[in-house]
């Protein structure tokens, strides 16, 4: 075989673990924390009450506001709560990614706050 023109082995990609919104408990349990990695305005419209908001950018250095044990980590639809999740399992950390995000929590009729002093909603 000749190696010298072979390409150079890719490194795996981080498993996301990831879970639906019929594998999240309702309510959730109290040993579960959430993370809400949207931007501010996404936040403000509406969140999961308890969550803890760390914008995705900030992530790296507020790694140490994420709570310990298992954590929930949403975004809108799931793409950048996948990247952080990505991102805090090499750091070590026990978390898992809510597929479609708050779109599919708002869908399951799953409670959520406002800051706006208007209906939740997701944007």
């Amino acid at each position: 075989m000749d190696t010298a023109n072979s390409p150079a082995p890719r490194e795996k990609a981080p498993v996301i673990p990831t879970v639906s919104i019929d594998g999240v408990p309702n309510p959730l349990p109290e040993g579960l924390a959430v993370l809400d990695v949207r931007e501010d305005v996404e936040w403000q419209h509406g969140h999961i009450e308890g969550a803890v908001h760390i914008p995705l950018m900030d992530l790296p250095s507020r790694l140490d506001e994420v709570p310990d044990g298992q954590v929930l980590v949403v975004c809108r639809v799931g793409g950048r709560s996948s990247q952080a999740v990505g991102w805090l399992v090499q750091q070590g950390r026990d978390v898992v990614n809510l597929d479609g995000g708050m779109y599919a929590w708002a869908d399951a009729g799953r409670p959520m706050v406002s800051e706006t002093g208007q209906a939740p909603q997701v944007v």
